[in-house]
């Protein structure tokens, strides 16, 4: 079956191209898949952002590296002033679950170094 650009595709033709997959879902001859989707990362409160980081053993400015925002956002996370956006609940949620992914992320970066130290 070929891929179809929907984006250039006009309104109605969209619309036909629906009633048309409905149809052929209905009478069997097309299955479609139903994906299930991470629940949201859960909301950390600003002790928790700082339990997380003491636990690595970081400072607030090596754990803002880790999670590429800026020491003063991590500080104000841990002050309560600000709450951390969806995207870093979620690296959040990880590295509190996989506490060693880090570690690996922070040999990752050295080996890095190196190497473009030994380039230059």
């Amino acid at each position: 079956m070929p891929s179809i650009d929907y984006e250039n595709l006009t309104v109605f033709e969209q619309i036909k191209l629906g009633l048309q997959d409905t149809l052929a879902n209905v009478r069997g001859r097309l299955t479609l898949r139903t994906t299930t989707l991470p629940a949201p990362p859960p909301a950390v409160s600003a002790k928790r952002v700082l339990l997380l980081r003491k636990k690595l053993k970081m400072s607030q400015s090596v754990f803002a590296a880790t999670l590429n925002v800026s020491p003063k956002l991590v500080q104000s996370w841990e002050q309560g002033l600000r709450k951390p956006d969806s995207g870093v609940l979620r690296l959040l949620q990880i590295i509190e679950t996989h506490p060693t992914i880090v570690g690996e992320l922070l040999k990752g970066a050295a080996s890095q170094t190196s190497r473009r130290r030994a380039a230059a």
